[in-house]
């Protein structure tokens, strides 16, 4: 039986998640949200591939290799998503459901902040729920494979 692969994207600064601005980002590393991310997906028969990169050039190729291979893709695009172009391309290539998570509220911060690039690609967005938003996003995507 073949796994049914989610990939979990990981963009600029979030391998610094649990030392940088915890009052904004909370106080868990990445490495908690990854396992969290797992085990949801595992509770739903996925299975969870964790890329994070500070290039964007790294994240655009995981992206072309999921395409036929994975299912579905969440991303957190940290800072890329206001003008990663490229990223946004690459996922508009991908055919499967794809779901942005944020765990603060870009809405609510900065007005730089506001307009996502990832967006118009993305079936939805999960934004400010904290480390829940990814469990949020991978029972998003596990229902819209479902149909």
């Amino acid at each position: 039986m073949n796994d049914l692969i989610v990939l979990l994207l990981s963009g600029p600064n979030l391998n610094l998640l649990g030392d940088r601005d915890p009052l904004i980002y909370g106080s868990d590393t990445l490495t908690h949200h990854v396992s969290e991310a797992t085990i949801a997906a595992e509770e739903r028969g996925l299975v969870i591939e964790h890329v994070q990169s500070n290039h964007e050039g790294e994240l655009v190729d995981a992206i072309h290799s999921a395409r036929g291979r994975c299912v579905g893709i969440i991303i957190n695009p940290g800072a890329f998503t206001h003008y990663a172009w490229a990223i946004h391309d690459a996922l508009a290539a991908f055919d499967g459901p794809i779901v942005e998570v944020h765990l603060s509220n870009p809405a609510a911060r900065e007005p730089w902040r506001h307009t996502s690039v990832v967006a118009p690609v993305a079936a939805g967005t999960v934004a400010g729920f904290g480390g829940i938003g990814y469990r949020m996003a991978v029972r998003a995507v596990a229902e819209l494979l479902e149909g």
